[in-house]
């Protein structure tokens, strides 16, 4: 499906009186999604660990948007016990969330870390707290008036992703980029399962899935100080480089999930990113699947593990 136009927020329709949560939303694409948002009238709360940081964003946002109704909340998403906290915090703020854009990642640590429950921090991170987040706040997003609409963030880097089941934590093996690609496949298969499930059970959800491209951001650019293989160094120095050259602008990334977040074309379980050569950089379109996102046992079993491993029942 091609886009009708070149799609920026601007077509978007008013948001005044909707709630919208952003994860990682204290710099690059989150920052670029949650500034949309605003522009359109939304009520934003970024989300991120460093306070600091967010005291910045917000400032800059107002600065940019003047009549902004933007705050910064913690949340480490390396923590089921912050995910939780914030959950109860946000339960006795508003009884609905209009939209939550699950963005915030880690990309390619260099070494095996672990988050606050024993997870790998990439999985920990980018997928299962966003599952753990995305099932607390269930409640709130079906009391929105059009139902409430979450966006996964995946990545190109879902094409050389597999969900290894038999070590999904990389305690046996560990590769800094293969992690990242499973956890960025998984939140493209649980975009896909969650639209499935939400329609199979008549929840008032609506979930989405987008891309950037390749957006030149810090967790896509930047450079680690800890000790690599060479293998690694060369897959970091080629980011690097092909970012540079080939990427777009963090504004530029962002199109797609804020088309993903706000556009009234949007269709449930569908999956958006930019449609120039190779889907990194370029307007807004239809985004391929990579064949192994759409392997419905694979799906199921995944989501079972979820539900098991953060504690958190999502269906």
């Amino acid at each position: 499906m091609n886009i009708a136009g070149k799609w920026t927020i601007d077509r978007a329709p008013d948001l005044t009186g909707r709630t919208a949560v952003v994860t990682g939303a204290t710099g690059g694409l989150g920052y670029e999604v949650a500034l949309g948002l605003a522009t359109r009238g939304a009520t934003v709360l970024l989300t991120g660990r460093d306070a600091a940081r967010g005291a910045r964003a917000v400032e800059a946002l107002r600065a940019r948007v003047g009549e902004a109704r933007a705050e910064f909340l913690p949340l480490d998403l390396a923590s089921l016990r912050s995910i939780a906290e914030f959950a109860r915090g946000l339960k006795e703020r508003t009884d609905v969330l209009d939209i939550l854009v699950n963005n915030a990642g880690v990309m390619a640590s260099p070494r095996r870390q672990e988050t606050a429950d024993g997870f790998e921090l990439q999985f920990g991170t980018n997928y299962l707290g966003h599952f753990a987040l995305t099932g607390l706040l269930r409640p709130q997003l079906q009391r929105a008036a059009q139902g409430g609409r979450v966006v996964s963030v995946a990545s190109l880097a879902a094409w050389q992703g597999r969900i290894v089941f038999d070590d999904l934590q990389g305690r046996h093996r560990y590769s800094p980029f293969a992690a990242y690609q499973q956890s960025k496949l998984a939140n493209l298969i649980f975009a896909l399962e969650l639209n499935r499930v939400a329609q199979s059970n008549g929840w008032r959800l609506h979930s989405v899935a987008a891309h950037p491209g390749w957006a030149r951001t810090d967790i896509a650019v930047s450079r680690s100080s800890a000790p690599q293989g060479i293998v690694e160094r060369v897959m970091r120095r080629l980011v690097r480089v092909g970012f540079r050259a080939l990427g777009q602008s963090a504004e530029a990334g962002a199109r797609p999930i804020l088309f993903a977040a706000a556009a009234p074309e949007a269709r449930d379980g569908g999956y958006y990113g930019p449609g120039g050569r190779g889907e990194r950089r370029g307007q807004v379109t239809e985004a391929r699947i990579p064949p192994q996102a759409l392997n419905l046992s694979v799906a199921r079993r995944l989501w079972s593990v979820s539900e098991r491993l953060t504690g958190v029942a999502l269906s």
